[in-house]
């Protein structure tokens, strides 16, 4: 399912990286790659702010939707 139907607080193991090679590229660098545990920590008209990695990061619902966990 994608990042964006998972539930607050729950911690998810990334699955697959979708989009364009310059958008997996992009939330590569971040730290969304298969396997990194993410946890959704606010959710606010479909953006996101995701706990990775130990570090905090906000993702708008398009990217968030590229995400499947």
């Amino acid at each position: 399912m994608p990042l964006t139907l998972s539930v607050l607080g729950q911690e998810n193991i990334i699955k697959r990286v979708g989009g364009n090679a310059e958008v997996r590229a992009h939330l590569q660098s971040l730290g969304f790659v298969p396997g990194a545990i993410v946890t959704v920590v606010s959710s606010m008209s479909g953006n996101l702010i995701v706990n990775i990695k130990d570090t905090r990061i906000a993702i708008s619902k398009e990217m968030a939707q590229k995400i499947i966990v």
